[in-house]
């Protein structure tokens, strides 16, 4: 398949995009509210949910067809998990799969060729199952001041330290594992001396403690205290020491992917209370007719429209191989706060119907809030732009 080949065609109709959003918003009916609220209060992963996905093909959407893969692009995986996230399996359905669809860029871009033959064909069948395990209790964003680190062995690397914020360890067989090899000095590059290693999920080696948290909870999210966690030397992505270019490989992808599912949760809040405001009747008529509400609704369509057409024309350049670190990074911050509005007017046009999870709003709400600070927080896109785009000092 081939990528759309100019930027008007990019924010237009695409007829291969039509056909991929109907696929998967007529798998996902499958798959109603009321799974989600289920498996969202049992806290069990939605297995029936991800093997669907894997039998319509979604899996392994991005990677190379010589290894099994779809061999699509961002645009494609984006639409995926915006009609995924808008079906109302928000931020539990699109984190069941994510890895899946987008995440072995660092494996695909600076692996070997024995690593890809061995991971990526498994990776497409949906087979594999892995974790980031990168973010650290005391570094958090501050990637490069991470402490985890590896000692060299014969054969390989001892590896020991603590990793927070980590999703699916509980069902992960092996980790994209970010680590220190070498201590950081002064005088060399701000980024070196950090080494990635596809590591095996060794429970002998890597205690996983669950973190109760406000939502998404259908998917786990963890601390590991990994200790003399060995990893092979073939199991090194790219070369030892420049692990932090290696992490890079689809940062703005994985923002644009990010928050596709963001617009796609507010356009399922939209959904549900532009629903109600057409069926609640107040004081004699319905309460879609009162400016107040519709207005409401109006600017929430707008918003999400608007985060749309930035992150579809960031999804283009990506596939161009045009940089779009501003486009990726302005469509994040967008998305994540449109997808929240239409998730909070929707709490408001239900009133205090809005809390009841019978209504489900109340968790579209939850996991809207979440995209705000992840994968990446508002507040260091905007230290981004005015650094980068604006050319003012460096705020941190």
């Amino acid at each position: 398949m081939t990528h759309t080949q100019t930027g008007a065609l990019a924010l237009g109709q695409d007829e291969t995009h039509e056909d991929i959003r109907a696929a998967v918003r007529d798998l996902c009916k499958q798959f109603r509210d009321e799974y989600w609220l289920e498996h969202d209060e049992s806290h069990e992963f939605p297995w029936e949910f991800y093997r669907a996905v894997v039998e319509g093909g979604w899996l392994g959407l991005t990677i190379p067809e010589e290894y099994g893969g779809g061999g699509m692009g961002v645009t494609e995986a984006a639409i995926v998990e915006q009609e995924i996230s808008a079906s109302g399996a928000g931020m539990n359905g699109c984190s069941a799969v994510h890895i899946g669809i987008f995440g072995f860029e660092p494996l695909i871009r600076h692996g070997s060729e024995e690593l890809r033959r061995r991971f990526l064909p498994r990776a497409a069948t949906g087979d594999l199952h892995v974790s980031f395990a990168v973010t650290e209790p005391d570094a958090g964003t501050d990637t490069l001041n991470l402490s985890t680190s590896a000692r060299k062995v014969d054969g390989g690397w001892l590896v020991s330290g603590k990793k927070v914020w980590i999703t699916k360890a509980q069902e992960a067989e092996r980790m994209f594992l970010l680590c220190r090899t070498s201590p950081r000095e002064e005088g060399q590059g701000r980024t070196r001396g950090l080494t990635l290693m596809f590591a095996e999920m060794d429970r002998e080696h890597v205690s996983i403690r669950p973190i109760p948290k406000m939502g998404r909870n259908a998917i786990d999210t963890n601390e590991l205290f990994i200790d003399d966690l060995f990893v092979a030397d073939e199991d090194v992505i790219g070369e030892v020491g420049e692990g932090f270019k290696a992490i890079l490989a689809g940062l703005n992808a994985e923002r644009v992917i990010s928050a596709n599912a963001a617009i796609g949760l507010g356009r399922a809040a939209l959904r549900r209370a532009t629903a109600y405001a057409k069926e609640r009747v107040v004081f004699g008529r319905p309460i879609g007719q009162n400016q107040l509400i519709s207005g409401q609704l109006a600017e929430a369509r707008i918003r999400l429209d608007a985060a749309d057409l930035m992150c579809r024309q960031a999804a283009w350049m990506i596939d161009n191989d045009i940089p779009c670190a501003r486009e990726a990074n302005e469509g994040k911050w967008l998305a994540a706060e449109a997808g929240f509005h239409a998730a909070d007017v929707a709490i408001s046009v239900h009133g205090g119907y809005g809390f009841a999870k019978e209504y489900h709003v109340e968790r579209y709400f939850r996991e809207a809030r979440l995209m705000r600070i992840a994968p990446i927080s508002q507040e260091m896109v905007l230290n981004y732009i005015a650094e980068h785009v604006l050319g003012l000092p460096r705020s941190y």
